[in-house]
């Protein structure tokens, strides 16, 4: 990081340090009020040139990181990733980064994230990368994933910005790690005939907490039994992060006809090792009767299996609700035996499905 002609290039970046030609560019930027450059950057287009002749690179001659830009394929400041708190003796330091809002959702973070934390690897000593993401930063944990970071814990309320305190995920990268990420399941739509299987919304929020406050719903499940919509918001949100950590994906079920929510259905525990996952449910109480839970988990079972590879798909039900084990039933499932005490002191039938089962 002495070196102070850094330069990295990726598949559609050049990580380089920053420079007087980037002047127009940041003053840009710094008038807009947009906020992704590294700490330090004046707040003022007076004080540009003399952060980009000099400050910029004070990290660096500090010899505890260096601040990068991003620059496309037209040399045009598209974002920013830095090293900070470097120490050499512990051999570890840490990636933070930015992008413009304008060119978010093109994968351009996870893509300098390699190349730099390769970069690291390559040319020095350093044995591990840290990156730490507010917990709410659905973004930010995905970046990290697909960077080929290990989720390593939580860190309570230990950032502190305008709204409060929020929590952050300490992710870490070793240099043994595999380079590529660990696998997760897409954000994506499956249809049948009478359904469309899409990502959870906010949309859904009213009709997730309706189905899950239902009587019948509260007694063949574990869901909190003073079930409102702030449980469905953050059911959402945990829904993503375990998406993002590779252990599972959430589905809403409606209609196609009419669009009207009739189910949610969610892979959990997903095991990328050895292919296996499972499957649970909940049917909307307006949508019982009509076959929507079974049709909604075959899909996704042959999903599973022909696109991913997933070699077993395990459902359990209640042995007091028999709608739900003829749910299985009907979508082919094979029911294996009974786990005793398995959900807050009730057995629970379990089921398994394998790709032979759908020859």
């Amino acid at each position: 990081m002495s070196d102070p002609a850094v330069n990295i290039t990726t598949e559609r970046l050049t990580l380089r340090p920053f420079s007087t030609r980037d002047a127009d560019r940041v003053r840009s930027i710094v008038r807009s009020g947009v906020q992704f450059l590294p700490p330090g950057t004046p707040a003022q287009v007076s004080g540009v040139d003399q952060w980009l002749a000099n400050g910029v690179h004070d990290l660096q001659r500090s010899g505890q990181g260096v601040h990068l830009a991003m620059a496309d394929a037209d040399d045009r400041v598209v974002g920013a990733i830095s090293l900070f708190k470097t120490s050499w003796t512990a051999g570890t330091t840490e990636v933070g980064y930015g992008v413009h809002p304008m060119y978010r959702g093109r994968g351009y973070a996870p893509e300098a994230v390699r190349g730099l934390t390769g970069w690291v690897f390559a040319t020095t000593q350093l044995r591990r990368v840290d990156l730490t993401a507010n917990l709410d930063n659905v973004s930010s944990l995905r970046v990290a994933q697909k960077a080929g970071f290990t989720w390593e814990g939580v860190l309570r309320q230990a950032a502190m910005e305008d709204d409060g305190p929020h929590d952050l995920v300490l992710f870490g990268l070793l240099r043994s790690d595999s380079p590529l990420p660990s696998p997760i399941l897409p954000r994506t739509e499956l249809r049948t005939p009478r359904l469309l299987l899409r990502p959870p919304t906010e949309a859904d929020v009213p009709d997730l907490a309706a189905t899950a406050a239902d009587p019948l719903t509260q007694a063949m499940t574990g869901v909190p039994r003073d079930y409102g919509e702030g449980h469905a918001r953050a059911f959402l949100a945990i829904s993503e992060r375990t998406r993002s950590r590779g252990h599972g994906v959430a589905f809403t079920v409606v209609e196609s006809a009419s669009g009207r929510f009739v189910a949610n259905v969610d892979l959990r525990d997903a095991d990328w090792t050895h292919r296996t996952a499972e499957v649970g449910y909940m049917t909307a109480p307006w949508a019982r009767g009509n076959g929507y839970a079974g049709e909604a988990v075959l899909a996704i079972a042959r999903w599973l299996f022909d696109k991913h590879g997933f070699a077993r798909l395990q459902l359990r039900a209640a042995v007091t609700n028999p709608a739900s084990q003829r749910v299985a039933e009907k979508a082919g499932f094979v029911r294996e035996g009974v786990a005793r005490n398995a959900l807050q002191g009730e057995d629970l039938v379990v089921y398994s499905l394998t790709p032979s089962d759908l020859d």
